[in-house]
């Protein structure tokens, strides 16, 4: 089981805070399972950071340990 927790824009996408998945095991395979469940975040997924038991992501083939925590992270505004 994963946790996924959604910061500001992807929260409100999301519609949730956050949330337990079980399955996802690849970057590629997490966001195909979240816009599917969440189809508000097809828009925003592709412009959020994802960290990956907090370490930034950037590939899709990386692959998610078990009980990992994602952070789903949209750009902020500000400096």
């Amino acid at each position: 089981m994963i946790t996924v927790r959604y910061f500001a824009g992807a929260r409100e996408a999301a519609g949730v805070a956050t949330e337990q998945l079980g399955g996802p095991t690849s970057v590629a395979a997490l966001r195909a399972a979240l816009t599917a469940a969440h189809p508000r975040l097809t828009d925003v997924l592709p412009k959020c950071a994802l960290l990956v038991a907090g370490a930034r992501t950037t590939s899709d083939d990386a692959q998610i340990p078990d009980d990992a925590t994602i952070d789903v992270l949209p750009p902020f505004a500000g400096g």
